[in-house]
């Protein structure tokens, strides 16, 4: 049986892993604001995602062609290009038109689209890369997208790799099934509470130290790993829930990180809030529930590794951590 479980293990860090080179992170979700005042002059603020130093190839065009006939100022953030455009009066109208982001349907972000009319209507639209356009039609207005949000968190936890190490990491120590149960918990109310206090505002963290400082976490678990499998005593082996909640309160500010920096208006924050961590917890969970089914799967399968494959997990996961929080360290100093 013990050997059964080291094959598994080894399957499953390899599975998880082959992404995680690539990307430690989603490409975070870009957003497109169109403000009309009451004279039907339109503000336009696209914030268009920044992967290292390279922007991601997303144009968003009106169907009035107003974009690319006005100059833009532009600015940077450390996540964003940021684009605002200022289009004076014109006869065409702003509703019945087509909003359309070029090459979104070429990526695996999302595009928040948010639309206020003279009179203070307001239409919110959440462009994914199946529906890259919409025809602007205030039938359709609501204050938050409701499923785009929920979808946004799911998407956040699933693309987020670094954060599915650390929860894998936690798996591959905590065996016992009641004790499982009050780790990921803990994990997961120790992340609401910073994912709640950082989108409000109330704390405020720099993402890149935090991003190295997750890496780091996760390191810590490789080598808690090895010395589980040493026979050594460990922190995480006695008390997995309290390590699971003190680097949970870390990961929150990493959660945060994608509804902060998109800029959601301050009234649709709260539900906006609660559908986003919704989805990240059904995400998280969905993770959690395939690997014990996985497991239990394969339980009738005579699989044998050589006893040195059981290394080959924790030295995997240390490895690739180190590898995130060394590249992250380099953007900090850059």
């Amino acid at each position: 049986m013990k050997v059964m479980w080291r094959s598994i293990e080894v399957s499953l860090t390899f599975l998880l892993l082959a992404p995680a080179v690539a990307r430690a992170h989603e490409i975070r979700p870009g957003y497109l604001e169109i403000t009309e005042n009451r004279s039907h002059r339109l503000h336009v603020l696209w914030k268009q995602p920044i992967m290292g130093e390279v922007a991601v190839r997303l144009v968003p065009h009106l169907s009035s062609g107003w974009l690319e006939q006005n100059k833009f100022i532009s600015s940077n953030s450390d996540a964003y290009l940021i684009l605002e455009w200022t289009i004076p009066n014109s006869n065409a109208a702003l509703e019945g038109q087509t909003v359309t982001i070029e090459g979104l349907d070429r990526t695996m972000t999302d595009v928040l689209l948010r639309i206020t009319f003279a009179d203070g209507a307001r239409v919110t639209k959440m462009l994914r890369p199946v529906e890259p356009s919409f025809k602007i039609t205030r039938e359709t207005k609501e204050t938050v997208d409701r499923l785009g949000y929920f979808r946004l968190g799911v998407e956040h936890i699933l693309y987020g790799v670094d954060h599915l190490l650390f929860v894998f990491g936690l798996l591959l120590i905590v065996r016992n099934r009641s004790m499982l149960l009050k780790t990921i918990t803990a994990f997961t109310v120790a992340h609401t509470i910073t994912l709640g206090l950082a989108t409000f505002g109330v704390v405020r963290v720099a993402a890149l130290p935090v991003e190295a400082v997750i890496a780091l976490s996760i390191i810590f678990l490789a080598s808690e790993i090895v010395k589980q499998q040493r026979g050594l005593g460990t922190l995480t082996s006695r008390a997995p829930w309290v390590v699971a909640f003190s680097f949970g309160l870390l990961h929150g500010f990493g959660f945060a990180g994608t509804l902060t920096r998109i800029g959601i208006p301050h009234p649709d924050v709260p539900l906006a809030l609660l559908l986003f961590n919704c989805g990240v917890e059904i995400g998280q969970l969905a993770f959690v529930v395939i690997y014990i089914l996985f497991i239990q799967s394969l339980r009738t399968l005579e699989i044998t590794w050589p006893t040195p494959a059981r290394r080959i997990p924790p030295y995997a996961i240390g490895s690739v951590a180190s590898f995130w929080f060394l590249q992250r360290c380099v953007l900090m100093l850059a």
